[in-house]
């Protein structure tokens, strides 16, 4: 083995140092944008061309539901730059000054969203707080090898003689807000008659033919065919059903409208990575990469108009279907008014 100079050891060494220094210091510099989304919410295809094309690092965390996300939040969860909450505690959050305002000047993309989105968008139809990410609704699917007739509309759910082969969701809001849409009102209504009339439609004519409600499983027991109607989100069942079911399965939105959600992007007071997060929102309103995201999920591009016409993945149901839906609103003090109406379809009188 040839001895190196002392000289040119050290030469080599201290060279090796900066070189080492540099790659380190490099990796640690390397920019890191917080998100704290939905689970499953944005491919992962999506997220990793971010970080190639801004050389930066994605920092991802999840949450279940809008509680989760506030409940975090005004625990001190704070160190994140963008949050997607919907579109009542968007409401909440502005109110409570945990956003800051959006800076358009910074956004190029904001003109492929649907001004349709923006109409519904009551809390902020102006952006200036949150731009849409995604507009939505739960819905009905259907397996029609077992249920080959059946009406587009809520009124499934009272039909005896699928008695022990129905779920709908464990949730107070969108259970309600279906009866309430069925029967004429608001799914926001604060009209106490209006509300007992919903409650009283789901106790006497909706749950006695449901196995349980339940939004968690719904997409699995339809998988195995436990359930034959349920109500939930179309990516859930969809990922859940193989090939061959997918043939007899019918997804749909009832024209009667129905409770609905736009998921926001918003940028969260304090944040540390502004610029990185305004590339983030424009890079997602890239219609190509929205199309990107909606085709993973099978949702059709509801917020974004040019993506429409780039998508290859046929969408479980048409942005058209959306037309009649309503937003949840953030209802304040009158929310007991649900509460109390869920009390006794959950628990009995």
């Amino acid at each position: 083995m040839k001895k190196i100079p002392v000289m040119a050891a050290a030469l080599s060494a201290a060279l090796l140092s900066v070189v080492m220094l540099t790659t380190f210091s490099g990796c640690a510099k390397k920019p890191k944008l917080y998100l704290y989304n939905w689970t499953y919410y944005t491919p992962d295809s999506v997220l990793r061309q971010f970080e190639k094309e801004n050389n930066c690092e994605i920092i991802y965390d999840t949450f279940a539901s809008n509680e989760e996300l506030y409940a975090k939040l005004l625990s001190g969860g704070t160190g994140y730059d963008l949050v997607f909450p919907s579109g009542d505690y968007v409401s909440i959050m502005i109110k409570q000054n945990m956003l800051e305002k959006i800076d358009k000047s910074k956004l190029s993309n904001l003109v492929n969203i649907d001004p349709m989105v923006l109409q519904k968008a009551t809390y902020d139809p102006k952006m200036e707080y949150s731009v849409p990410y995604y507009f939505g609704a739960a819905g009905i699917a259907v397996n029609t090898a077992r249920v080959p007739q059946y009406e587009k509309s809520w009124s499934i759910f009272g039909r005896s003689d699928l008695q022990g082969k129905m779920t709908m969701l464990d949730d107070m809001r969108e259970v309600l807000g279906d009866a309430l849409v069925h029967l004429g009102y608001s799914v926001n209504t604060a009209n106490p008659a209006e509300i007992a009339a919903a409650r009283d439609l789901v106790n006497s004519a909706w749950k006695p033919n449901l196995i349980k409600f339940d939004a968690e499983a719904f997409g699995k027991g339809f998988a195995d065919e436990d359930f034959w109607v349920v109500q939930g989100y179309a990516e859930v069942v969809y990922e859940e059903i193989s090939e061959e079911q997918k043939k007899n399965t019918a997804f749909f939105i009832p024209p009667e409208g129905g409770p609905a959600y736009i998921d926001s992007m918003c940028l969260l007071k304090g944040a540390k990575n502004v610029d990185l997060a305004y590339k983030f929102i424009d890079f997602i309103h890239r219609p190509e990469i929205y199309a990107e995201f909606t085709d993973y999920f099978g949702f059709p591009a509801t917020a974004n108009i040019p993506a429409r016409q780039l998508k290859k993945v046929t969408p479980y149901y048409q942005a058209e279907e959306l037309t009649n839906v309503e937003l949840k609103d953030d209802m304040g003090e009158n929310l007991t008014l649900y509460d109390d109406a869920w009390l006794t379809i959950r628990v009995g009188d």
